[in-house]
Parts: structure tokens; C-alpha cells; sequence
């Protein structure tokens, strides 16, 4: 029997299962800012197979189903903030400045016979600027009213946590955009046959920082966002 269908929302599917967010990464489908879509809409929009995507998902489940993998969605309000905080935003102020080095190293050394570099570098340090400021807001303003909330009840912080909501996911569709965009100047992270290491090493972290945001966003508007706002009274 199968447990997931394409009737289900995309962030559905991988708040119950998140290893599926592979297999949604595999098909280009949107699983962080597009979590609240039905996935056979976004399928049909792709022009996607659906049964072939649905088998993966139910099967890699089943395959799965014992596994000790961490169920975000049962955790609470604490432990989705140390985890966002600790791994998610830990990384990116880790690795940030090191990726901006390395993209503009490329575009120095290559960007005479790759032109498209000079986008990757433009839109690399487009989405580090406005990442720093988004983990800055998070990490002065939402996550310490949450924490001020955990202990005190206080509706006020309760309030001045949801209010940065609509903001901060409107901060993640921006650098979801970004991100798909350096997909497609990069043919995919497609490496040409006349480059060093560490233009392969540049295009690997970008990859490597894809996918954390991906997850990252995927905590916050599909679990951590919907908890605050349901406890609002």
C-alpha cells in the first residue's frame, strides 16, 4: 500500500518522510518556498512522470520506514531552533566567505573563456548578501522571542515572532530564485573539460550550500513557521 500520493502537498510529503526531499531535488521540484503546492500540479507543470516520481517516494518509504531518521515535525519549538541555528546557519557564516572566495578565484582565472562566471559570481554574492541579513534578522529578532516565548508564555513575544513571518518567507523565495537561477547559468553545475580543481570544488560547495538552504527553508516555512502561528490564540 502506498503511502504518499500526488494529491498531498509537496512540504506534506516531506515533513512525514524527508528523505523524499531528495527525490523532489532530483526532479527540480521546489519542496522549501513550494511546499504548500499539490504535487501532481506541480508535476503536470513540469511535465514530470508522475508514477515513476510516486514509486521512488513510496518505495525509498518503505526502505526507510525503521530507519532513526529525526521526525522535525514531532520536535519542539527548542529543538527546531537549536537545529536551524547550530546546522544550518553555523554553515552558511562558515562557509559563505569561503565559497566567495573561491567563485571570485574562477572568474579570475577562467572567466575569459567562461563568460557565464561572471553571473555566477554576481549571483553567488547577491544571495550572500541577502542571506547574512536574513540569518542576522532571524538570529536578533524571531529566534530570541521564540526562546522569551518558550519560558514566559508572553503573548507579546509571541507576537513579535510571527510578525517577521511574511517577511522572512518572502527572504526565502528570494534566495530560492537565486538558486535556480545559478542552476540554469550553470547548465547544472555542468563542468567544462578545460578547468582546474578548484572550479570544481566551486561549483561542489555551491551544490553542497543549495541543498543545506533547501533544508533550511524547508524547517522553517513548513514546520517551525505553522507551529508559531498555530499556538496564536
Amino acid at each position: 500500500m502506498n503511502t504518499f500520493n500526488s494529491s498531498q502537498q509537496i512540504g506534506e510529503i516531506v515533513n512525514k518522510f524527508p528523505k523524499a526531499a531528495e527525490i523532489f531535488k532530483e526532479y527540480k521540484i521546489d519542496f522549501c518556498c513550494g511546499g504548500d503546492k499539490l504535487l501532481k500540479n506541480v508535476i503536470e507543470k513540469q511535465n514530470l512522470n508522475e508514477k515513476e516520481i510516486m514509486d521512488k517516494i513510496n518505495n525509498m518509504y518503505e526502505e526507510f520506514s525503521n530507519s532513526d531518521d529525526k521526525n522535525w515535525v514531532d520536535a519542539s519549538l527548542e529543538e527546531l531552533v537549536e537545529q536551524i541555528v547550530n546546522k544550518h546557519h553555523a554553515y552558511l557564516w562558515d562557509e559563505l566567505p569561503k565559497i566567495s572566495k573561491l567563485a571570485t578565484t574562477i572568474l579570475r582565472v577562467h572567466g575569459e573563456h567562461h563568460p557565464e562566471l561572471s553571473k555566477v559570481h554576481k549571483l553567488f554574492h547577491t544571495v550572500k548578501m541577502d542571506l547574512e541579513s536574513h540569518l542576522t534578522n532571524e538570529e536578533t529578532i524571531q529566534y530570541p522571542a521564540i526562546k522569551r516565548y518558550i519560558n514566559s508564555k508572553d503573548e507579546a513575544d509571541l507576537d513579535k515572532a510571527i510578525k517577521i513571518i511574511d517577511d522572512l518567507k518572502d527572504e526565502h523565495t528570494g534566495a530560492g530564485d537565486i538558486l535556480k537561477q545559478l542552476r540554469v547559468v550553470t547548465n547544472d553545475y555542468e563542468i567544462p573539460k578545460d578547468v582546474c580543481e578548484t572550479f570544481i570544488l566551486t561549483y561542489a560547495k555551491l551544490q553542497e550550500m543549495e541543498s543545506d538552504i533547501f533544508q533550511h527553508i524547508h524547517l522553517e516555512n513548513n514546520i517551525l513557521f505553522p507551529k508559531l502561528e498555530s499556538l496564536k490564540k
